[in-house]
């Protein structure tokens, strides 16, 4: 049995009808702010959305069907997605809300958040893995911010201290942990800790493009306690190292 025939038969309804899942990618065609994707047990895209073959600067979903992350994108930003698949399908382990930066379209670099569920068929053997990578882009209104989290976010990135964590936020916001929780998932759609770590990165990755402060300075102005700590949560966010970045984006 060929491999989108075991995933027509994992994608079933209640009643035992199976669904094409080219149907779910068209489903998905105008969301233009998620990739959306169904792969194979090999890793192999089977069906993709428009918006994830136009972002990694493809044409048709043809240029795409086939293929492994690691074959439509260079280096780490696809090898990544690649070692994500691979543990899924080996472990049948979801990877749920992943922060992580991708292409929106080259040279431009989006945050998204990527989940990943393994996929069965009737017997429990995976067989493939379906998911989305969504981009971090809600709006709110500006009168939805209470003034103390403003104050806070504006202190926080001018300073980028290493002491900044959650509960520094919410006692800076005089906020309990749960309503800070519920105000960064609805102005960032991130958790706390998530966002904090977005911040750093995001810093980072304008010092890495438009100077030639050294990795370890750049650490330590964003507020990473040293030079490996930054270089693990870089490549964990972005999926590539400071210094290969830096050339990418040169």
């Amino acid at each position: 049995m060929n491999p989108r025939t075991k995933l027509l038969k994992a994608v079933t309804s209640e009643s035992n009808r199976s669904v094409d899942v080219g149907l779910l990618a068209e489903l998905f065609d105008n969301t233009t702010d998620m990739a959306f994707f169904v792969k194979d047990a090999e890793g192999r895209y089977i069906a993709v959305n428009d918006s994830l073959v136009q972002r990694h600067g493809w044409r048709e979903k043809s240029d795409v069907i086939g293929k492994r992350s690691s074959e439509i994108c260079e280096g780490d930003l696809g090898r990544i997605p690649s070692q994500q698949d691979q543990r899924v399908l080996r472990t049948g382990k979801a990877l749920l809300n992943q922060l992580e930066m991708q292409w929106y379209r080259p040279p431009v670099m989006t945050w998204c958040l990527t989940t990943k569920l393994p996929m069965r068929d009737a017997e429990g053997t995976i067989v493939g893995l379906i998911g989305f990578s969504k981009d971090v882009r809600t709006q709110v209104e500006p009168e939805e911010i209470p003034a103390s989290f403003a104050d806070a976010l504006a202190e926080f990135e001018q300073d980028l201290s290493p002491e900044v964590t959650p509960v520094w936020f919410a006692e800076k916001c005089q906020l309990s942990a749960r309503r800070l929780a519920t105000l960064t998932k609805k102005v960032f759609d991130l958790t706390p800790g998530q966002f904090i770590a977005k911040v750093r990165i995001d810093a980072a990755t304008r010092l890495l493009r438009e100077t030639n402060l050294s990795v370890s300075e750049i650490a330590h102005q964003c507020g990473f306690y040293d030079h490996s700590a930054f270089t693990r949560a870089f490549r964990k966010a972005t999926g590539t190292t400071p210094r290969s970045f830096r050339q990418l984006a040169r």
